[in-house]
C-alpha cells in the first residue's frame, strides 16, 4: 500500500487529517503510530476544527520537518531552503486542490461549528472532499521526497 492510499484508509480509520498524513509517514519518519498521533492531533480540522490550515498540509509540513528540518536556530541559509521547500508544498498543494485552508476547501459542505467532531458516517465521507485531500497530499510530499 502507497503512502496515498494509506493516509486515506487511516482518515477512513477516524484519525484526523493531520493524523492520517503524518502516521502514513511513520516509515519516513521512524516515529510509531501512537507518538504520530498524538503530535498531529491539534491540527485536525484546520487546527482543533477552527478551519483555518488544512490539517492534510499541517500533516505533511511537520513529515517534511522530520525529514528536512532544520535545528540550528542560527542557521539562516537551512531556515531558508526549508521555508522555500515549504512553500513550494504549499504552492503544489494549492495548485492542485484550488487553497490550502480547511474551509475554503469544504465550501458547500455543510459543517458543524464549535469543538465537537462530527459522528464518522457513510454521510459524512460522501460530503466531503477529506479522503482525497490526504491522499493529495501524500502523493505531494511522495513527489518532494524523491527528488529531494
Amino acid at each position: 500500500m502507497d503512502h496515498a492510499e494509506l493516509a486515506a484508509n487511516l482518515f477512513t480509520e477516524g484519525y484526523n487529517c493531520s493524523q492520517a498524513v503524518l502516521c502514513a509517514f511513520e516509515d519516513i519518519t521512524g516515529l510509531d503510530r501512537e507518538t504520530s498521533a498524538k503530535i498531529a492531533s491539534s491540527f485536525g480540522g484546520g487546527m482543533g476544527r477552527m478551519r483555518e490550515v488544512c490539517g492534510c498540509v499541517s500533516g505533511a509540513l511537520m513529515v517534511l520537518g522530520m525529514v528536512h528540518g532544520y535545528d540550528d536556530p542560527k542557521s539562516s541559509p537551512e531556515k531558508n531552503d526549508h521555508y522555500k521547500l515549504i512553500q513550494e508544498f504549499a504552492k503544489r498543494f494549492r495548485d492542485e486542490n484550488g487553497s490550502i485552508i480547511c474551509r475554503e476547501l469544504l465550501e458547500g459542505v455543510a459543517v458543524k461549528p464549535g469543538p465537537q467532531a462530527e459522528e464518522r458516517t457513510e454521510e459524512y465521507y460522501k460530503k466531503r472532499p477529506c479522503p482525497e485531500l490526504v491522499a493529495c497530499a501524500a502523493e505531494i510530499l511522495d513527489q518532494m521526497l524523491e527528488t529531494k
